[in-house]
């Protein structure tokens, strides 16, 4: 049976990657917060291999939380207890071989054997942590607190929703540039840089607000922002698919 996400493709800036898919998972009730920093502060801390993608000269760390459904094997189906929980990335923008993507310095997650397996398989920097998330009326609150033994100190803790009509983002704007990413890379233990591939309809989008009470993410990087992001967008979600990374 196919996707539901593969009933659209016009969108997608290259071909689907050949062979099957490898997983399937919903992304529900985002935030996606952004602060523009100098290239010289994250250059730095990515690996060779990857290029840093920039916009009018500015690089962009982006704060993600969200809710994660349904997350499944292409020909097996995982128990609720291990597919649904939710989750906080901490993420910039990079380039290899003319493919934008996405790069993690960090992901949260409370599902310890999601963890385990992203940080095994797809070589991710998943951290365990406690999480809360509830949506009411409208409003997404999140409570989130690494407890990774060893791990630096995580803290984050924001109430956000969407506001005004939902929306697809125009090419070439800045809401498509921050939120259209086809693929993620990562790097293994060797030093080798990893792409894995995923497709999703278009974010349906919506201008966001966000009240953040606590925002200690940045500091695991040695980086002092403010706690208030300068861009915020909201969006329900969308249903998804990824293929196994391989070495770029």
């Amino acid at each position: 049976m196919q996707h539901p996400s593969l009933k659209q493709q016009e969108h997608r800036p290259w071909p689907l990657p050949q062979g099957e898919h490898y997983m399937t998972m919903d992304w529900l009730e985002l935030a996606f917060l952004h602060w523009p920093l100098d290239p010289a502060r994250l250059w730095p801390l990515l690996p060779a291999g990857l290029e840093l993608d920039t916009r009018d000269g500015q690089a962009w760390l982006g704060v993600v939380p969200f809710r994660m459904e349904h997350v499944n094997l292409r020909r097996f189906q995982l128990p609720r207890a291990m597919s649904a929980f939710p989750e906080l990335n901490l993420r910039t923008y990079v380039v290899a071989n003319g493919k934008p993507g996405v790069w993690f310095f960090s992901l949260e997650a409370t599902n310890p054997l999601a963890v385990r397996t992203a940080r095994s398989k797809f070589s991710l920097p998943y951290f365990d942590a406690r999480i809360r998330h509830t949506l009411r009326d409208g409003v997404v609150s999140f409570n989130c607190k690494r407890t990774q033994r060893g791990a630096a100190p995580l803290e984050f803790q924001a109430d956000y929703s969407g506001a005004g009509e939902v929306f697809h983002a125009e090419p070439g704007s800045l809401e498509h540039w921050l939120s259209e990413r086809y693929c993620l890379y990562s790097a293994d233990g060797r030093g080798r840089v990893l792409i894995g591939e995923v497709h999703h309809p278009p974010w349906p989008l919506q201008q966001g607000r966000a009240v953040i009470e606590a925002n200690t993410v940045f500091g695991q990087l040695g980086i002092e922002l403010p706690s208030e992001p300068e861009h915020v967008l909201y969006s329900s979600g969308v249903q998804a698919i990824g293929w196994r990374p391989v070495e770029v």
